[in-house]
Order: C-alpha cells, then structure tokens, then sequence
C-alpha cells in the first residue's frame, strides 16, 4: 500500500486553491501526480496528463496487471515510449515492453471542471502497430486531444495497448489465448471509470471511440460481458467486430508459424517455450512480408487479431449484441476506405500511366468468393460490372477496384453491425455515417489519383480538430468540417444524440433501424440534404445476403 502524508495531501490541496483553472497535483490510488497546465487561445485552460500508468509492465502473454504504485509524485508531463511493434518497413522493431500508459486532457473554463463527459480513444493499425499519441509531424501529434477537448468541452483520453504478437499471438487454447492487447484496452477503460472523476469527469458518462483496428476493438468491447457499467456510448470509425480481418478463425496455424520462426517446439510445449523468447524476436516473427501479398488480398496476411476465447468473447461477436442494448452505437465508414488496400493488392491503381485490365477485377472478386464458387463469383462481378460503359474506361476499373475492397472491407460489415446493434437495442440509439470529404492528396501529391474520395484514416484529423491547430495545412472548408464532426462526436458524448448538446451542426443525424437504414453523409458542404437512407443497398445486400447464401464450396 502506497503511504500519502498529510503533507503532500495538504499541498495538494493549497496548489487546487491556489488556480481554480487548474488541477495541478491529483491524489490517484497509485500515488500522486502531477500534469501540465496550459492557457488556450479561447480564454481556457487545460490541463495534460502524458504517461499515466494504468497497469503494470505486462509479463509476456499474459492479462495486464494492476500497477503497483509510487512514493514521489509522479510527473506526467511527457509522452511514454509506444508498445513494441515493427517498424513501418517491418524489418526492425520500435518501442517497449512498458508501455501500458494513458494521456488525458481536461479542459476548465473559469473553475476547474466536474462531471465532464469523457471520451477514451482507442487507435488502429491493423493490430500491429499504432500508439496512443499517434505520429508527430513537427510540432503536432496526431492524436493529440487537445482541440477536441477544448472545442467539444469533454476530457479525453487516449490509452495504449499491446499490438503484434505480444498483443494478438494465440494458440487458440487457454495456456495461449490471445486477446492480450484487448485486455490491455479493458483494463484502461477500467481504470478510466474508477480514477476520471478525480480529473473532474463523469464516471457515469464515458464514450469510447477508436478507428480501423481501433474501431473494430470498440466494436469487440461493447460485445464483452466483462464490461457491463463501464462506459455509456461508443463509436466506431472504419471498424467493427463483423469486419472480414477482426477475428483470428484459425490463430493456431499463424502461431505454429511464429514458433518455428524462434526455434520453439510445437508440442505441449509450445506456449511454455513462447513465453521464454525475447519478445524483440517474438516481435519480429510476427511480422509479414509485403512482397508475399501479390498472391492473394493483404486483408488475408491480417493474421494477428483478437479471437474468440471464451473468455473476453465468449462467443461469436454477431452473437453477444444484447451485451450492447443499452450501449448507445455510432459506426460508419469513408466512401473509399478500401483504397489503401487496393493499392497494395493491385499497385496500378494509381499509376495513371500504366493500365489496369479487367482480368484484376475478376481476379479480386474471385479471392473475396472462393469459398462460395463460381456462382457467387458471377453474382458479384454482375453487379461490379453493371455501371460501367460498353468498353470500361480506366477510371470505371480503377474505381469498382477501390469501391470492391471498400465494399467487402469495410461498409458491408459495418452496416451489418449496425442492424445488429439496432435488432438488439433496448435505450441504445443507433446512428450510421458515411464520411466522403475528398483526400487532400487527391490530384495534388502522388500516388493519389484525381477521382479520389476520402481515404483510410482520412477522417481522423477532422475529428482531433487538426485543421485548427495545423490550420497551413488545411482550408476554410476542412475546418468547417472538423467543426462540424467535432460538435457531432462530443454532443454524442455528453447526450448519446450527437443532435443534441452544448454544439450546433449542420444537419440533423436521423437514427438507423433495421426498416430505415438512415445515415448522415459527412462533408465540407453538407446540409439538411445530406441525410440518406440505405446506404449502397445493393453492394452490401451482395455482401451480407447474396454471397452466404451460396454453399461453401471451401471452408472460408
């Protein structure tokens, strides 16, 4: 048991008193700790928490642990090191094993804040690499809460997990049962709801948001029974549990893989002598090849990713939605969120010189439906096919490629979700999205071609407010937009309408239900005229409906 004297809770206490904008040092149950405090351009203060432990350093595969304390107070006031991971080339390896650290960023506004809506970001990267903070570009880190938190007038937080083997690698049994990042997240959700009062937030009014692979863990964490009264709302962002590349069906055969790769045996053995590896080569082992994806989808080679255990999942994920009835559940997708990996699976997407046959069209629907057979195949490229012109321009293929992926990726599974989360609603609201704001890369850097939409990822920087503090490298609009999403995401945090609450927005988001399928479309120019409803029906009917409903030709 860690010992505060009345001393340090006295000068606590004086340094509160002494700037009402300020929460200086704060008595948590590891210790104290000390943050930064800054002055806003709006006359506001805020304080920021960097490197907060929420957990202990994680032995090798197994669940976090509680962090056992410190005597001094703590000073959170710079960023920790990001979880071991390889690098971008995948050839070498960033990071530490210590790395179960969170950020928070509280706004005050005259007074120091109470009962604050809270907001924990959750990150992507395909479940292989990402951090709590995000890239750094200069000055600015990408995901820096700073702006939404000001702007929204929400705490936010931003937790690190485990990724790559160490977070994902299992044996499909209980002596290796993965999910290790997942419980990582759990863990820092927890801690969020037992301490974020102290920061001034409403333990009572927590919303978890995450994008790609962090979308989809949102996803995964309303569907687990282990976290009944710990958050109120999530929203999901290029995500969700049905997502084709979320779960490991199969994670024996990727581990067999990684053990041979560090000389274990893989006998009874097996995740004894994994234990035992240095996590750097375990890290490595885990790592893929990007040469080797030309034989099939990258989406394929994704084989480090949450499983069902039995334990955080103990089943299915389309089969725990009544875990989420009272959760209120935003999800949505960019319009071509495929397109970076289309690029990988077919690089001649966006070389304008260098032609793309209709044959790479059939190619890809034939991987997304060999499972199912010809029939399937025909029934996917019948409807691919059928906007193009009598001799398809490369523009039309190169496009049907992106919206293929995007489609199968991305869309389909996430409106699947949604009618899920709707079916199963008991005061949970529902809310779909589409976010279809044109690359900033789009015609202006390569290799991004002129027709471009919105990307992968495309969507975060309006959400963390990015055109306002890196305001050179954005426009007028794009700050309209970011104001736009960032007064949809916080209303959505504080009320679980993202209509209602301290912020205006341009057009009133309808819920989704499973007759309506209402969406609002996410634009610089939006309006009132931007609401739809049954969002791409045939190509997610296709997805959803058509192809299951062929036998298996092969076990998927």
């Amino acid at each position: 048991m860690i010992f505060i004297s009345e001393t340090q809770i006295f000068v606590a206490i004086a340094l509160v008193l002494y700037n009402v904008n300020s929460l200086h040092i704060i008595y948590l149950q590891g210790g104290l700790v000390r943050g930064e405090n800054i002055s806003l351009a709006s006359g506001r203060h805020m304080d920021v928490f960097r490197g907060i432990p929420f957990a202990d350093v994680p032995e090798t595969f197994m669940k976090p642990k509680p962090h056992p304390g410190w005597d001094d107070v703590l000073d959170t006031t710079e960023f920790k090191d990001i979880c071991l991971q390889v690098s971008v080339a995948f050839n070498l390896t960033i990071g530490s094993t210590d790395c179960l650290y969170l950020n928070i960023w509280v706004p005050h506004n005259g007074s120091v804040s109470s009962d604050m809506p809270v907001m924990v970001w959750i990150y992507g990267g395909a479940f292989m690499i990402g951090s709590s903070m995000g890239t750094h570009i200069l000055s600015f880190t990408q995901f820096s809460g700073q702006e939404l938190a000001d702007r929204g007038n929400v705490i936010v937080v931003s937790i690190g997990y485990r990724v790559g083997s160490l977070g994902f690698l299992s044996t499909g049994d209980p002596e290796l049962a993965g999910n290790y990042g997942i419980w990582d997240q759990q863990a820092a959700i927890a801690w969020v709801h037992r301490n974020i009062r102290k920061f001034g937030g409403d333990p009572e009014n927590i919303t978890i948001f995450g994008e790609s692979a962090g979308g989809a863990s949102v996803s995964l964490q309303i569907l687990s029974p282990h976290n009944k009264g710990l958050f109120k709302r999530a929203i999901s962002q290029s995500g969700v549990s049905a997502s084709p590349w979320t779960i490991n069906k199969n994670p024996r055969e990727y581990a067999v893989e990684v053990t041979l790769a560090v000389n274990c045996p893989t006998d009874e053995r097996m995740a004894s002598c994994l234990k035992e590896i240095d996590p750097v080569a375990l890290t490595l082992a885990g790592s893929f090849n990007l040469s080797s994806c030309a034989r099939e989808p990258i989406v394929y080679h994704l084989e480090l990713s949450p499983v069902i255990d039995g334990d955080f999942l103990p089943d299915h994920p389309s089969k725990l939605f009544h875990n989420a009835a009272d959760i209120d559940f935003i999800a949505g997708v960019n319009n071509m969120d495929g397109h970076a990996f289309t690029s990988i699976d077919v690089p001649g997407v966006n070389i304008d010189l260098l032609p793309v046959p209709v044959e790479d069209v059939e190619k890809l629907l034939t991987a997304y439906t060999k499972h199912k057979g010809d029939a399937a195949w025909h029934a996917a490229l019948s409807l691919y096919n059928s906007t193009w012109e009598p001799t398809p321009s490369q523009e039309s293929i190169k496009k049907t490629l992106v919206h293929i992926e995007t489609d199968f990726l991305f869309l389909a599974p996430t409106q699947a979700a949604l009618k899920l989360h709707a079916d199963n609603a008991k005061t949970g609201r529902t809310y779909s999205y589409l976010f279809s704001e044109p690359s900033q890369m789009a015609g202006i850097f390569k290799p991004f071609p002129q027709w471009m939409g919105a990307g992968h990822t495309d969507d975060v920087p309006f959400v963390f407010g990015k055109p306002f503090s890196a305001a050179l490298m954005y426009l007028a609009h794009h700050r309209d937009l970011s104001g736009y999403m960032i007064a949809y995401w916080a209303n959505f945090a504080r009320t679980g309408n993202p209509n209602e609450g301290e912020l205006s927005a341009p057009a009133t988001w309808p819920t989704f239900n499973s007759t309506g399928q209402d969406f609002v479309e996410l634009n610089s120019k939006m309006n009132e005229s931007y609401v739809g409803e049954n969002m791409r029906k045939p190509f997610v009917d296709l997805w959803n409906n058509v192809v299951p409903s062929f036998p298996d030709i092969i076990p998927e």
